[in-house]
């Protein structure tokens, strides 16, 4: 009788710990498939401002705050656009001080809490940059998509994708390299955006189903006139992009991919922002079982990205990425020498290559899409 107490004592006790396994590996995997669009990645941290002054911003010393280039910097109910550092202002031991070069809406007061993004423009084409745009919706597999087209005379169109933690508003930021050089762009917002359909299970598939409202883009494209496509993503949609080019009905019009900070393995991604929110490494593998449990992804097909890849391709991506890894880009350009030219990036932050260097950026755009014209 004893022995069946203890065996059943035992059972329970595994049963419970298996419960709670399940519901940690639950909550981890929640870092990358609720993050919501436009809200700063776990990876990024809260900052204070400190201090303001004319052309000039004082916020927390963090490697964040020193790195080079041109970032937003958003708060809850505000945005500006933050330049280099300024290295003839005073800095104390805990703040650094960078131009300010504009703020866009709300204040900045100190004490004030807010991140860096990416999206140094916000609103839309017309009111950020002066640039002739459509609203337009574009039937898509669980509704209509919001998207953005910039018209242009050439007969090849670029597909703008966002990645995670930002929105469309992210291509505004390459949106007048491209309208200067005559592309059409069509800036896309999927699945879970502002505006678009909620997907089924409420969750980011991290590109994996998501490439499918891309194609729905591509296909409305070559609707109105595209001859040919660049698809360009950022983070996961940069994944799109790759799916896209290897998926769709449509991907012999894909002439070129731009891929920015691509995520070629959900499952790194996935255990990058579970370790950020400071998941114990040992639940690292519960929130990847979790992730596939939740959404039915299938296992990393980074080899299918290696193996399949058939188009020019330009990857921008940098050694500090700490949400997608460098070494999968590099990996992707060794198997493809003769397709794929990788641009790296040094001291950025993911998905943030343009911000670094904007001209160093646009030039390695302009020495790609020049071919593709």
């Amino acid at each position: 009788m004893r022995t069946v107490k203890a065996t059943a004592a035992a059972v329970t006790v595994a049963l419970a710990a298996g419960a709670v396994g399940v519901a940690a590996g639950r909550f981890a995997s929640g870092a990358a498939l609720t993050a919501p669009p436009g809200r700063p990645l776990p990876t990024e941290p809260r900052l204070t401002v400190h201090a303001t002054a004319a052309g000039q911003i004082a916020l927390t010393r963090a490697l964040a705050t020193l790195r080079p280039g041109t970032y937003g910097l958003a708060g809850d109910g505000s945005h500006a656009v933050i330049g280099p550092v300024l290295t003839t202002a005073n800095h104390s031991a805990d703040t650094v001080v960078r131009r300010l070069e504009r703020v866009t809406h709300g204040t900045l007061q100190p004490g004030d809490s807010v991140w860096l993004t990416p999206n140094v423009y916000v609103g839309n084409p017309s009111a950020a940059l002066g640039l002739d745009h459509a609203d337009i919706d574009i039937p898509g597999e669980l509704g209509s998509l919001p998207a953005w087209f910039v018209p242009g005379a050439r007969d090849t169109w670029v597909i703008a994708v966002h990645g995670l933690g930002t929105t469309r508003e992210q291509a505004m930021n390459v949106m007048g390299f491209l309208n200067r050089r005559h592309f059409p762009v069509l800036a896309l917002a999927y699945r879970g955006d502002l505006g678009a359909p909620r997907p089924p299970d409420g969750l980011n598939h991290l590109g994996e189903t998501e490439w499918r409202d891309l194609d729905a883009a591509m296909r409305y494209a070559v609707r109105y006139g595209a001859e040919q496509l660049v698809l360009l993503g950022w983070s996961t949609g940069a994944t799109m992009a790759l799916r896209a080019a290897q998926h769709s009905g449509l991907r012999d019009r894909v002439s070129g991919l731009v891929l920015d900070s691509p995520v070629l393995s959900w499952e790194t991604t996935l255990r990058a922002l579970a370790s950020a929110r400071h998941t114990p490494s040992a639940l690292l593998p519960l929130a990847v079982r979790a992730a596939q449990g939740r959404t039915g992804m299938s296992p990393d097909r980074t080899a299918d990205a290696l193996d399949d890849l058939t188009v020019p391709t330009l990857i921008f991506h940098g050694p500090d990425d700490r949400v997608a890894p460098w070494a999968l880009s590099r990996r992707l350009a060794d198997a493809h020498p003769n397709l794929v030219t990788l641009q790296p990036v040094d001291r950025a932050p993911h998905a943030g290559m343009w911000n670094a260097d904007p001209e160093a950026y646009e030039e390695s755009l302009r020495r790609f899409m020049t071919p593709l014209m």
